[in-house]
């Protein structure tokens, strides 16, 4: 017998949960007992030719694109791996400056140096709402005082592994739930309504990075680029080397010719050195 949905989402809309999250988890779900693993075998797959080098765009910096633009950091997880119990963007990284101190005074930056109000945007989880509007509110009030500074990613509930059914911790019910992960962000932009109140501010373009990434900043070149183009997302990457072996890699689907993103995880044991192999 399948198993059934339904209990999931129960759950969640018990809870609030936005049908934009529920609809993007149930896709999941029905991947998940109908046995898709999400392994890519390497035999599935081409080495992508070469990109677009961003050294190679002839076009100069529009800083007028700057006003249609919004800066969105990943600000979901938590740094309880670096021995923090708390978000992961408030580790300290140089001096007294954390992740997050960074990431505002570039924006503030941006800001003086064009002189246009380039909006900003975090998505935090459940689990570091408090610890980061907090942080906000302590060290830069004007941003932590700007509407819509907080976009919450949504929750979905953690699965028996036997029956697929919601799991049930009496002792501690929020332990029944976990954040979806980034690629949660569509959801979250629609079911919060943030989608529409930015559109109706006259945003068009979204620059996209993980909150702990201070090198992933809002490339003006590269954003003239994209508003050039008439592609609806576009990823900015870099080659590997001998250290970033076991990242993930781009590579081409055979079967319909679409840029796919292979991490690790997806990648079986008997493929591990193709995987790995940062020539392809």
């Amino acid at each position: 017998m399948t198993a059934s949905f339904a209990p999931s989402r129960a759950k969640m809309e018990a809870d609030g949960v936005a049908e934009s999250a529920i609809a993007a988890f149930e896709s999941t779900f029905n991947l998940l007992v109908s046995g898709e693993t999400g392994m890519i075998a390497e035999s599935t797959i081409t080495p992508v030719p070469e990109l677009v080098h961003a050294d190679s765009i002839d076009l100069a910096p529009d800083a007028s694109l700057l006003d249609k633009t919004v800066v969105l950091k990943l600000n979901g997880g938590l740094g309880t791996g670096m021995g923090l119990d708390k978000a992961k963007s408030l580790l300290k990284v140089k001096g007294d400056d954390t992740f997050l101190d960074l990431t505002a005074k570039q924006v503030l930056k941006m800001r003086e140096t064009f002189g246009c109000h380039v909006k900003f945007m975090l998505m935090n989880s459940f689990s570091t709402s408090d610890d980061t509007l907090a942080f906000f509110q302590e060290k830069y009030p004007g941003l932590a005082a700007e509407e819509g500074l907080e976009m919450l990613q949504n929750k979905v509930p953690k699965l028996d592994a036997t029956t697929f059914e919601p799991a049930v911790c009496e002792s501690n019910p929020s332990n029944e739930w976990c954040p979806p992960g980034h690629g949660d962000l569509y959801a979250a932009l629609v079911g919060s309504g943030r989608l529409d109140a930015l559109l109706k501010e006259g945003v068009k373009y979204m620059f996209v990075s993980n909150s702990d990434n201070l090198g992933a900043t809002l490339d003006l070149k590269i954003l003239a680029h994209f508003a050039t183009s008439d592609a609806s997302f576009m990823m900015e990457c870099c080659e590997r080397t001998a250290n970033d072996k076991k990242g993930g890699h781009l590579a081409i689907r055979n079967s319909d010719k679409h840029l796919i993103l292979r991490e690790s995880a997806m990648c079986a044991d008997e493929d591990e050195a193709d995987f790995q192999d940062i020539t392809k």
